[in-house]
């Protein structure tokens, strides 16, 4: 493998580094981080201290221009910033390694896609347990009959004060991620999306925080019909989730059921009971991981403990190979579809099929 040069963006203030975006790179072999470019003066001379970098821009741009990386790191949490940074990257012929969620609407995304296609660039987002070896597992547990059929899937965010819209764009996107991961394939959505206990209306939307653009909703009830002949439902309530938390995927079967949380080594239980209930039915609750059921966990590498390195590990092999990354533009931009489909389905009042055929926010056509 080549070394690649690396830049980094963050935006103090406004997002900052994301969820440690800057610093992942420290410890991966092959990669040196050569810029730093922060529109803060003291985030951007800080982090270039921290990385242990002598160059730092005001302008990302410019840093693009004058140090010339391979790959940039799109850190900021703020989703305003992303499609930008993303197809200032790509039109240069540079890679990139984005924050979730991937960008705000399907026309940023098919905007960043066709960038991507003609400079053939490859763009990985960073939802971490796309990455998570436990999830091979996982899908030849069900494969294999381990909770029986598939019958269903639940999903739901952390329901705290960001619950509903927020909630649903923020941790929502992490159980997209896991359903597409899983195999599934959605086919409609149909959805409803409440403020104050009523349906939101054009006077209830407003600008969403870290830049997420128009958004709505203290509540969202969103049921998706999947190629495979069953249901996955999301569901987020403000302040509904008081911990511990309930943010997961669960997948139920007719003799059992396998639940998911979010990380590279995610923490992963099956239940083997038809009940779906240990108290009648027999049954227990134990631990999935990379082995199979209730086995030691055989990954000890110190990168499985890190949010990124795997994915970013991903990355390069994916721009070795000339292939996309388990989560590259396809993937981000069915995950926004997926969050899309729920607002397009609430303003239409019946379900939608996908491909969505709204591409902007459904929210700004809200009458």
């Amino acid at each position: 493998m080549k070394n690649y040069s690396i830049g980094v963006i963050g935006a103090t203030g406004r997002g900052n580094y994301g969820h440690g975006l800057d610093t992942a790179w420290l410890n991966v072999p092959n990669t040196k981080i050569v810029a730093v470019a922060d529109a803060d003066r003291n985030g951007r001379i800080n982090t270039a201290k921290k990385l242990d970098c002598a160059n730092a821009f005001a302008d990302y741009r410019e840093m693009m221009d004058v140090a010339k990386p391979d790959i940039i790191a799109v850190c900021p949490r703020w989703l305003d910033q992303h499609a930008d940074m993303i197809l200032a990257a790509v039109q240069r012929g540079m890679h990139c390694y984005v924050e979730k969620p991937f960008c705000r609407n399907l026309t940023e995304a098919d905007a960043i896609v066709e960038a991507c296609e003609m400079s053939h660039t490859r763009v990985a987002t960073a939802h971490p347990t796309r990455y998570a070896p436990a999830l091979q597992t996982i899908r030849r547990l069900i494969r294999d009959g381990a909770i029986g059929q598939v019958v269903e899937l639940r999903g739901r965010g952390k329901e705290d004060r960001r619950g509903g819209g927020e909630d649903l764009w923020v941790l929502g996107s992490h159980i997209m991620d896991m359903v597409l991961n899983l195999g599934f394939d959605p086919q409609w959505c149909f959805a409803s999306v409440l403020s104050g206990g009523q349906p939101v209306t054009a006077a209830d939307v407003y600008d969403g925080n870290e830049g997420i653009g128009h958004l709505a909703g203290d509540a969202v009830r969103a049921m998706y019909g999947l190629k495979q002949g069953v249901t996955y439902s999301f569901s987020s309530y403000r302040n509904a989730g008081k911990g511990p938390t309930r943010f997961a995927l669960r997948i139920y079967g007719s003799d059992g059921i396998i639940e998911i949380q979010e990380n590279v080594l995610p923490e992963v239980w099956i239940l083997q009971s038809r009940s779906w209930n240990t108290a009648r039915g027999g049954g227990e609750w134990k631990r999935i991981n990379s082995a199979g059921i209730d086995k030691p966990e055989p990954l000890t590498d110190p990168k499985y403990k890190r949010r990124h390195r795997v994915a970013i590990e991903d990355l390069l092999s994916a721009i070795e190979q000339k292939r996309e990354p388990k989560c590259g533009v396809y993937e981000g931009r069915r995950i926004v579809e997926m969050i899309a489909a729920v607002f397009e389905s609430h303003r239409m009042n019946a379900p939608v099929t996908f491909p969505l055929q709204t591409r902007v926010n459904p929210l700004t056509l809200l009458d």
